[in-house]
Order: structure tokens, then sequence, then C-alpha cells
């Protein structure tokens, strides 16, 4: 029987494999590629490092559920991103009595798309950092989420359209109206 390295397999073909055996084996080679990261996503949301590894072990509980879900139409590192993010977001709405969430946007970069864009980000990075973390708070989470998939993970409209699942044009209104909704809680902050 011929043996496969597993570990160059690429993400996609290891999903599959995945699948195709229930093999929580190969699951941890998926686990071993991504832990940190979804940790990474955890711990913005949650501020707290018990609760990012909590929120870390559950999405991969549900991940390994859900991967038979993973239909290959976008690259698997933003099918867990945006499953990631749809679970945190999840918890912080179930949440939101009991935990205040607390976000760090990184202002160092504006890519410009275009002109409206480029006023709309060029007002929104001009806000002071921690006023920005409290007017984030007043807005709900599916915006946030938008907001820091484009601005601090620097995903493209594309990504975020595929991760989503949703059109680009979509995408785009609703970042506008996120990036519309953030300014105007901060301005009455």
């Amino acid at each position: 029987m011929e043996s496969i390295d597993v570990t160059k397999l690429n993400d996609e073909d290891l999903v599959r494999k995945i699948v195709e055996k229930n093999d929580t084996h190969l699951f941890a080679v998926l686990y071993d590629r991504y832990a940190s990261v979804v940790y990474n996503k955890c711990y913005g949301f949650s501020k707290n490092k018990e609760e990012a590894q909590d929120l870390t072990h559950d999405i991969f509980i549900h991940l390994f559920i859900k991967l038979r879900t993973f239909k290959g139409r976008s690259k698997f590192s933003t099918w867990l991103y945006s499953f990631t993010y749809n679970f945190c977001v999840n918890y912080v709405q179930r949440d939101k009595e009991k935990k205040k969430e607390k976000v760090t946007v990184v202002t160092d970069e504006i890519k410009e798309e275009s002109s409206i864009d480029a006023i709309n980000d060029a007002t929104l990075f001009e806000l002071k950092s921690d006023k920005l973390v409290k007017a984030l708070e007043m807005i709900s989470p599916v915006e946030k989420m938008i907001l820091l998939m484009k601005y601090q993970d620097d995903m493209s409209v594309k990504d975020i359209s595929e991760g989503l699942e949703l059109g680009e044009s979509a995408v785009k209104m609703r970042l506008k109206r996120a990036k519309e909704k953030v300014i105007k809680a901060y301005n009455e902050l």
C-alpha cells in the first residue's frame, strides 16, 4: 500500500480526505495548520486568553462536523475565516448582555478602491483608536465583522464575497453602511 505524506497535501485535498474517511488523525493535521490563526481571530473578539482558547476549541469541534459543507468554491482558508467569524459573531450575540467585546482595528494602511470609498475610508482611519473601539461596540457584530475582514484582515471584496457567499455588490453596500454607522456612532461619543 502506498503511503502519502499528508503534510504535503494542499488544504482542499486534505479536507476531501478528512471528509471521505471521517479521519480525526487527518483533521489533526488541519488543526495544526490553522489553530493559531483561529485562536488569534477568537482573541480579537474576546480579548481574553482562556475565552479565546475555549472558542478555538469549540470552533474546531464544529468545524469537524461541518467540514463536509465546504464545497471548494473558495480557498479553504477563506472559508475557514468566514466560519470563524460567523462563529465568533454568533457567540458575541448570544453573550452580549454578559460580555463586552473589545476590538483593535489596524489603522496603518488604507487601500483605496474608489474615490467614494477613499473618502469614507479616510474618515474612518482618522478616528482615534480608543474612541473607535467604543464606536465598534455600538454597531452590530455582523457589521463589525465585515469591517474587520476588510480592514484588519486586509481581505478583498472578492474574498469577503466568497467567504460570506454574498455578491460583491452586496459586500460593498454592507461595507459602506457599516462604515457610515461606525462613523455616526463615533461622532455621538
